[in-house]
């Protein structure tokens, strides 16, 4: 199982960056034993800062199309990630540390890719850090959308039923904490919860 992650798919998550916003999609893997389904986040114990960095996650089917959703958590140490990228080097230690792929519980999706960020049924993402809401976007904000991404992942890269796609972020990451609590849902647009993360950071 593959973790593909792509990159900038948000406009103002890119410009808050100081990044560009790709005209197609870029993508980065993250290995399966990243992954983190419960429990704690680790933060004292990382050699690093960590922030978060919620995403809608899309479990695949044989065939590449939605199986299932989820919220996730692509945790990042910015700092480690930013000096890497100034000396041209990959950001994998920035990225791919343990539990950096916290993803909560997942729900069944029978609908299409473009059903995820169609403007009026659109998916939602909201998160929480001690109450207070840092980030929160429909999907149907996404300039590059889970449609166009699978499309170009499906030309060169070997996608396996059961690979989880992380489809980007909104703007307004930062870095967590010890003892922040964070609470994270994937919603459908009448409010409805369908995946969520509640815990707190160590």
């Amino acid at each position: 199982m593959a973790l593909w992650c792509t990159i900038r798919t948000f406009a103002k998550h890119a410009a808050e960056l100081g990044n560009q916003q790709p005209e197609t999609p870029i993508f980065f893997v993250k290995p399966n034993n990243c992954l983190q389904r419960t429990g704690p986040i680790s933060v004292s114990s990382h050699p690093g800062e960590v922030h978060h960095e919620i995403e809608c996650v899309v479990r695949l089917n044989e065939h590449a199309q939605p199986e299932a959703v989820a919220v996730g958590l692509d945790l990042t140490d910015r700092l480690t990630q930013g000096e890497l990228r100034t000396e041209q080097l990959p950001w994998t230690k920035g990225k791919c540390f343990r539990g950096s792929a916290y993803v909560g519980g997942f729900v069944e999706w029978k609908r299409s890719f473009e059903s995820l960020n169609d403007e009026k049924q659109s998916l939602c993402l909201n998160l929480w850090v001690n109450d207070v809401l840092v980030q929160s976007a429909s999907l149907s904000e996404m300039t590059l959308s889970p449609a166009v991404q699978v499309e170009e992942l499906l030309t060169w890269a070997p996608v396996s039923a059961g690979d989880y796609l992380f489809t980007g972020t909104p703007a307004g990451v930062g870095q967590l904490h010890p003892n922040d609590r964070v609470y994270a849902t994937l919603e459908s647009q009448d409010g409805t919860i369908l995946s969520f993360i509640e815990t707190q950071c160590q």
